[in-house]
C-alpha cells in the first residue's frame, strides 16, 4: 500500500502483525514436535513394537523437526519402516520451515494468499519484499523435490550395491535428510549403532552428493533464486546472496585446510582430502560425519565447535547463528578498525540495527550453549569441552557428537531439547513471540538490509 497515498500504517498495527508471525512460527513448530512425538510412540513406530517412552519421543521428534540430527537411539537399528517415515516427514517439514509448509497447504488447497500470509512467507524466507512471495514459494517446493530427487538417483548406485532394493528407501532418506542439514542416517545395525557415513568414508560418489545437497539446502532459497535467475552474472545477485556464497566458501576452504593438516595423517592422499572436506561441510549444519571425531584433535574440535555455532544461510534449511551474522560482525570489527561511521559489504552500507541484531543473536547463541554444557557438564560429571561440542551441536542444529548424547540423563537430555528448538526457530524470534508487549518492529533506514539470525 501506498504510504504517501494512504498514510502510514499505526504503528500498533505493525507490531500486532509482527508478532503473530513470530508466535505462529514458535507455536507451529512447537505442534509439530508435539504430533511427531505422538506418532513415534506408538508401539507400530519401533521395530520391537513396544512403546518407547515419551522423552525419547520428544527428543527425537524434536531433533527431526529441527533438523538437527542428535538421537538417543539409533535410526536405522530401532525405528521401524513407519517410524523411519515419520522422522523423514518431521525432517522435510521442518527443513523447509512451518510457514512455508502452511503457505504450501493454501496454494494446494486452492485458496488465495493474503497480504498478512505472504508477509509471514517473506519474513520466513528473509525476502526483501512482499511481491513474488507466490511465485518464489512454487520456486522453493519445486526446486526442493528436484534437488532431492536428483540426489536420491546419484546415491542409488552406492546404496543399491550395498543393500539390494532397500537402497531405494535408503537414497531418498539420506538424499533427504542431506538437503535439509539434519544429519539423520539409517545405515545402524545391532551390532553397529550410530555409524553415520562412516562406512562410505572412501567413496567419492557418496561424499561428493552428499556434500553437494548440504551446501545447496545451506546457502537458503532467496540464493537459488538468484543463481538461476542471473547465473553467473554476479554483480546482479542481492547484496546479502553474495555475502552468503562468499562467506560459504571460506568457512568451507579454510576449515578444511586446518583439518587436512592437522587430521587424517594415516589416510591416503585422496580420502585425506574428501575427510576433511567432508568434515568441513557437514558442521554447517548437515551433522553427519565420515571420520572417527573423537579422534580429531582438540584445535580441530574447537574449530568445529564455532563452525557448528555459525550454521548456514538465513531462509535455508540450516540452523545456527547464520553466515550472515558473522559477516556482520566481522564487517563491524572491520569498521572499527579503520574507524570509519559506515558498515559495509561489498560496498553498500548496512541498516544499524542489523549490527543490534547480530550482537544479540551472538549473545544469545554464546550464553546458552555455554550455559547449556556447564549444567551438563555439573549434572553427568563429564568434561566441560566434550559437554560444550554436544550443545553446540544442538544450539546449532548440526547433530554432530561426541558419543554423549544416548548416554545423558533426563535433565541433560530435555536441555538439548529445549537448544535444539532455539536453534531452528531462532534467537530473535523466540524473543519477539516472549516480549510481545513490547516494540521489536525494525526501523527502517535508507541503508541497505540484510538478514541475520
Amino acid at each position: 500500500m501506498n504510504e504517501k497515498l494512504f498514510g502510514k500504517k499505526p504503528k500498533h498495527y505493525r507490531l500486532k502483525k509482527h508478532i503473530s508471525q513470530t508466535q505462529f512460527i514458535a507455536y507451529g513448530f512447537f505442534l509439530i514436535i508435539m504430533t511427531g512425538s505422538l506418532l513415534l510412540m506408538l508401539p507400530i513406530a519401533s521395530r520391537d513394537g513396544q512403546s518407547e517412552p515419551f522423552l525419547n519421543c520428544l527428543f527425537t521428534a524434536t531433533s527431526a523437526s529441527c533438523v538437527t540430527g542428535l538421537v538417543v537411539q539409533d535410526t536405522g537399528s530401532y525405528w521401524s519402516a513407519f517410524g523411519q517415515t515419520v522422522i523423514l516427514l518431521l525432517i522435510q517439514i521442518g527443513g523447509l520451515g512451518v510457514i512455508t509448509g502452511a503457505v504450501t497447504f493454501l496454494m494446494l488447497a486452492g485458496r488465495n494468499i493474503t497480504l498478512k500470509e505472504r508477509s509471514a512467507m517473506q519474513d520466513a524466507i528473509s525476502a526483501p519484499a512482499v511481491g513474488g512471495i507466490v511465485r518464489l514459494t512454487r520456486f522453493i517446493l519445486k526446486g526442493t523435490f528436484l534437488v532431492e530427487l536428483l540426489g536420491a538417483l546419484a546415491l542409488l548406485p552406492a546404496f543399491c550395491r550395498d543393500y539390494g532394493l532397500r537402497g531405494v528407501w535408503m537414497s531418498v532418506f539420506h538424499s533427504v535428510s542431506a538437503f535439509c542439514n539434519a544429519g539423520f542416517d539409517i545405515l545402524g545395525r545391532a551390532d553397529a549403532l550410530y555409524p553415520s557415513l562412516t562406512a562410505y568414508a572412501a567413496d567419492p560418489l557418496v561424499n561428493i552428493v552428499i556434500m553437494l545437497l548440504i551446501i545447496v539446502g545451506g546457502i537458503g532459497f532467496l540464493t537459488w533464486d538468484d543463481i538461476c535467475t542471473h547465473g553467473l552474472h554476479l554483480r546482479r545477485y542481492r547484496m546479502q546472496s553474495k555475502v552468503i556464497l562468499s562467506a560459504t566458501a571460506l568457512l568451507i576452504t579454510i576449515p578444511a585446510f586446518l583439518f587436512y593438516l592437522t587430521d587424517f595423517a594415516d589416510l591416503p592422499v585422496g580420502e585425506r582430502i574428501l575427510a576433511s572436506l567432508f568434515q568441513s561441510v557437514t558442521p554447517r549444519t548437515a551433522g553427519y560425519n565420515t571420520a572417527d571425531l573423537t579422534e580429531m584433535t582438540d584445535a580441530s574440535q574447537a574449530v568445529t565447535i564455532l563452525l557448528m555455532l555459525t550454521g548456514g544461510a538465513p531462509g535455508s534449511t540450516a540452523g545456527g547463528m547464520k553466515v550472515t551474522t558473522l559477516a556482520v560482525l566481522i564487517a563491524n570489527a572491520i569498521a572499527a578498525f579503520r574507524r570509519r561511521e559506515d558498515l559495509q559489504l561489498f560496498h553498500r552500507r548496512l541498516e544499524t540495527s542489523t549490527v543490534r541484531n547480530a550482537a544479540a543473536i551472538l549473545l544469545l547463541y554464546l550464553g546458552l550453549t555455554f550455559a547449556g554444557a556447564a549444567v551438563i557438564s555439573t549434572a553427568e560429571e563429564l568434561p566441560l569441552g566434550a559437554c560444550l561440542y554436544e550443545t553446540a551441536s544442538a544450539a546449532g542444529t548440526v547433530g554432530l557428537t561426541l558419543g554423549l548424547t544416548p548416554q545423558l540423563g533426563v535433565l541433560s537430555q530435555s536441555i538439548l531439547i529445549l537448544l535444539m528448538y532455539f536453534g531452528r526457530v531462532g534467537g530473535l524470534t523466540l524473543i519477539y513471540a516472549a516480549f510481545s508487549g513490547h516494540d521489536l518492529t525494525y526501523a527502517r533506514y535508507p541503508q541497505e538490509k540484510i538478514t541475520v539470525g
